[in-house]
């Protein structure tokens, strides 16, 4: 079975309907089983998090963008995953991204730009949505990518609407078809990711060995 993990922080429940959709694209593929890992308020992960991380082929992170970029839980959490990084734990596992606010534009690249970063820090592979616009006239909110996101699934939730209300239609389908497209390509490249993380974790010990040694 390919693991799939997905990390997100929600501010009011909409990246979390968001996040809900992601997670059911993701586990309507066979032969993958998905976690979902909700950073609370404090910025923590759930107890045990960090080490079923360790263990997952693919990891999709999602935050609300809040003044041009994610949530500052969320990067306690990036900067807290400093920790798999020393020792490449993360190495070549697939990565994405989701997002959502208020505006139409509202910077939210920005924080698909964060994500990009962060994982291309750990030495990730980045996933895209693959995903044409929905960009004549006739389209709208009700229509797959519609806010026109290759690099990650970017959501629209007015600052009125309520999380029954927002992301819309388009904005979950779109949510969902980049979960079945992460899941797809976990199938794929089942256990690459893990199987390099071992190996890469070995290597801060084999210089550590070494610099005792002299």
């Amino acid at each position: 079975m390919a693991a799939i993990g997905i990390v997100y922080f929600s501010g009011y429940g909409h990246t979390e309907k968001q996040a809900k959709a992601v997670t059911a694209g993701a586990g309507k593929v066979a032969g993958v089983t998905v976690s979902v890992f909700a950073i609370d308020k404090n910025g923590d992960l759930p107890e045990g998090s960090w080490d079923i991380l360790t263990g997952l082929d693919a990891i999709i992170y999602g935050s609300p963008t809040y003044m041009g970029g994610p949530a500052w839980q969320f990067k306690k959490f990036a900067d807290e995953s400093s920790k798999p990084w020393f020792v490449n734990a993360w190495k070549d596992k697939i990565a994405a991204g989701f997002t959502n606010s208020a505006s139409i534009n509202g910077d939210k690249f920005s924080t698909i730009s964060y994500f990009f970063t962060l994982s291309q820090q750990h030495g990730q592979i980045w996933i895209g949505t693959g995903l044409m616009p929905s960009n004549a006239k006739k389209h709208g909110p009700n229509d797959i990518n519609w806010t026109a996101g290759f690099a990650g699934a970017l959501a629209v939730s007015p600052s009125d609407a309520s999380p029954d209300e927002a992301p819309g239609p388009g904005d979950l389908e779109t949510a969902k078809l980049l979960g079945t497209r992460v899941a797809e390509y976990a199938v794929k490249t089942r256990g690459f990711g893990t199987m390099q993380a071992r190996e890469s974790m070995q290597e801060p010990a084999n210089r550590a060995a070494k610099l005792i040694a002299r």
